[in-house]
């Protein structure tokens, strides 16, 4: 009887929990926004949230050139000063943030306006951190909307006033995963 009864009340649980942390994510982030750099209003900095410059099969990261791309627009629109370039670095042959640097000085960025965070390995990190060791308490964040939608609500969670650019969307079956595994993110943020 414990099972029969155990077992729907979890699963209730579950889906009740990602709609609500859904929802929350979803009213942190209204308004908050943008899909073009040039309507973006103005901030010193930008946070560009790390991804691996590459996939499992050595194929180009397409999260990644797409966070790149927009980094660099909103950066050359003058809508930044700095971008500061957060991701994993706990391996000594896996380095996101000189990924990052290296992709933006291909585009034109100047190396003087990119700011390496080497320790950003969850969105969190790279949140608070941009405000703790950067010194950044009202920035823009660079990401995928999914992932900006949650990195506003951690921002908005930790005292930092924050907008989103958002950078073009991957569309194949990394991004239904991906689509997936942020909702369990979600629910453990």
């Amino acid at each position: 009887f414990l099972k029969l009864f155990l077992v729907p009340v979890l699963v209730i649980g579950a889906v009740v929990a990602v709609f609500l942390c859904h929802r929350l994510v979803e009213a942190a982030s209204k308004n908050r926004l943008y899909a073009n750099p040039q309507d973006i209003p103005p901030k010193k900095a930008a946070l560009v949230l790390g991804c691996a410059r590459t996939v499992a099969n050595g194929r180009p990261n397409l999260y990644f050139h797409h966070r790149i791309t927009a980094a660099a627009a909103l950066f050359h629109a003058g809508k930044c000063e700095y971008l500061i370039v957060s991701g994993d670095n706990s391996r000594k042959s896996y380095d996101e943030p000189t990924d990052m640097q290296n992709a933006l000085l291909e585009l034109g960025v100047p190396e003087s306006a990119i700011y390496r965070d080497f320790a950003g390995f969850r969105t969190l990190d790279s949140v608070v951190r941009a405000r703790d060791i950067f010194g950044q308490t009202d920035l823009i964040i660079v990401s995928q909307p999914f992932h900006n939608k949650r990195a506003i609500f951690l921002a908005k969670a930790n005292g930092i006033e924050a907008i989103g650019l958002n950078c073009k969307e991957v569309k194949s079956m990394a991004g239904f995963k991906t689509t997936f595994r942020e909702s369990l993110a979600r629910v453990k943020m």
